[in-house]
């Protein structure tokens, strides 16, 4: 099987993992209440602002031109900018349709899991590979024609969209951090990808540090300070009884009984 014919199969296998577990996943009763029209208006949105986000940088340093037709099919995407992208496109949707349902916890963990198999397209197809190393677990790759063993960044980067599947699906379970799964997600993922990019044949773009890592800087930054502004506006309740803690038995659920005075 030919590498291209073989990251196109991972690449299809990604999204058909991300519909299938958004499919699976109980939609919260706001969400489950919108008409299916506009709840397929968001996926659609996300789609199309992923797939501009991903290709712009590439549009934008190539030669070719914005209005290229070339440009805009040839290979290179980043997931980065295809992550705010797809963000992006779903705040903007959401403004357009007056929707206000709050909707990124029905992406978070789909994504992680579709992310975690379409690296592994990467892999075989060769792209996105690592510097040179000579650590044990380091793989052959071609590189401008000769065989160089390098960091496999592809499957580091599988092994931490898995990591974070784990994480989102305990806070799912123990019913944590609700309407920020999403951001908690894309701040790790700005996070870790600025650190690996140090092991990343990418060259700087400015002030020693590469465009995705500036890309990744600005994504965690602008969320961080979304999660914040969004909080503000947020006043603790006070119980109008006083609870005493009774712990349940299954998962991370707390049972409270009521105690009137």
């Amino acid at each position: 099987m030919s590498p291209r014919l073989c990251y196109a199969l991972f690449m299809l296998l990604a999204l058909v993992v991300f519909l299938t577990v958004r499919w699976v996943l109980p939609k919260p009763p706001g969400l489950a209440a919108l008409p299916w029209r506009k709840r397929a208006a968001l996926g659609v949105s996300a789609f199309v602002g992923g797939t501009f986000g991903a290709k712009l940088p590439f549009v934008l340093s190539g030669s070719d031109g914005v209005l290229s037709t070339t440009a805009w099919l040839s290979d290179g995407k980043t997931i980065v900018a295809g992550l705010a992208g797809a963000y992006l496109g779903v705040e903007l949707a959401k403004r357009v349709l007056g929707i206000r349902v709050k909707t990124g916890d029905t992406f978070a963990l789909p994504l992680a899991l579709a992310l975690t198999v379409g690296r592994w397209g990467c892999f075989f197809n060769g792209c996105c590979y690592g510097v040179e190393t000579t650590l044990p677990w380091g793989v052959w790759f071609r590189v401008e024609g000769r065989l160089v063993k390098c960091h496999p960044t592809q499957v580091y980067e599988s092994l931490f969209h898995l990591t974070m599947a784990g994480v989102l699906w305990v806070l799912m379970r123990c019913d944590l951090l609700r309407d920020r799964r999403l951001k908690v997600y894309l701040i790790g993922y700005g996070v870790y990808r600025f650190a690996t990019e140090f092991i990343r044949p990418e060259p700087a773009w400015w002030l020693g540090l590469t465009f995705y890592q500036w890309a990744a800087l600005v994504l965690s930054l602008a969320l961080a300070g979304q999660w914040w502004y969004g909080q503000r506006g947020r006043r603790p309740t006070r119980p109008s009884t006083r609870l005493t803690g009774r712990r349940a038995s299954a998962g991370c659920r707390t049972d409270f009984q009521s105690v009137r005075p």
